[in-house]
């Protein structure tokens, strides 16, 4: 943990000039970008040496109003604090496989309620546990796939099939990099994460590059577009809700504006697949 910190504070420091946080800059060149250790103690009002052994991960009985402090000199977003307050304060649990996550009956009987927008449940480090008969037909069959294989960061960085799918495909596979970040940070000594990360990072350099900013995000909700080989463009919400009394899965639900082209292409793509398959079962 005392890495991720490290890293974590250096890539946000990297990111403010001096002149950002309203420092004057010393004359002559800089060895880093952005600011120094002793601007941002300087700034968060704290000793040098204090706020080095923090960014080393060795002051581990830091206080909340410290980290409030840094918080506000690095100018770090809510989601950012929140993910600096998990680093500094991590729990003290060993390296340990974490039980394996499935859908609760009910939750599998809403995903096959919704029938004309895709939904998925992602579970920890985005692997995906359920999945309706649209998000198939979007993104791929996951029931075809063997289970090491469903997950969304694996899926958008190494199935071609997949990557092709998103117009803005380096915006959605960054934002999947950050969102494992913020799972890291909540499961360190999570040994599926790591080999996830390891893997990914070996056979990609984007993801090993975007791996190296530190950067977290939370999907909320927003909007993705898409180039389905079959359907054509598609412009779809989402709303990422988590289900009561599992805070480690996301009901994922896509939305389409009625009467949009968008929702015209998704009924037909439903109607031909649904078509497909009843011609398939019946011969």
């Amino acid at each position: 943990m005392s890495e991720q910190l490290r890293e974590f504070l250096r890539s946000r420091r990297a990111k403010i000039t001096p002149e950002e946080a309203g420092l004057t800059p010393h004359p002559g060149p800089r060895r880093v970008p952005g600011l120094r250790r002793e601007e941002v103690a300087q700034l968060a009002g704290v000793s040098v040496d204090y706020y080095v052994r923090l960014e080393r991960g060795r002051n581990l009985n830091v206080s909340e109003s410290v980290l409030d402090a840094v918080a506000r000199a690095l100018r770090l977003t809510d989601l950012e604090r929140t993910h600096l307050f998990t680093l500094a304060k991590p729990t003290r649990s060993k390296p340990r496989a974490l039980p394996p996550q499935r859908v609760r009956p009910g939750l599998q009987l809403v995903l096959q309620s919704l029938t004309h927008v895709p939904a998925l449940v992602l579970g920890r480090k985005m692997d995906v546990l359920g999945w309706n008969h649209l998000a198939c037909v979007l993104y791929t069959d996951f029931a075809a796939l063997p289970a090491r294989s469903r997950n969304m960061a694996r899926l958008t960085f190494l199935d071609e099939g997949v990557r092709s799918l998103y117009v803005d495909w380096e915006g959605a596979a960054r934002g999947i990099v950050a969102s494992l970040h913020l799972y890291a940070g909540r499961y360190p000594h999570d040994p599926a994460l790591a080999e996830l990360v390891g893997e990914l990072s070996v056979r990609d350099q984007d993801f090993r590059r975007w791996w190296a900013d530190h950067d977290v995000f939370e999907r909320t909700h927003g909007v993705k577009h898409f180039r389905h080989p079959l359907a054509g463009e598609l412009v779809l919400g989402y709303e990422a809700l988590t289900p009561a009394g599992d805070p480690d899965q996301t009901l994922g639900i896509s939305t389409v504006e009625p009467g949009s082209p968008s929702e015209e292409r998704l009924q037909l793509l439903a109607s031909w697949t649904t078509q497909a398959t009843s011609d398939s079962q019946g011969s």
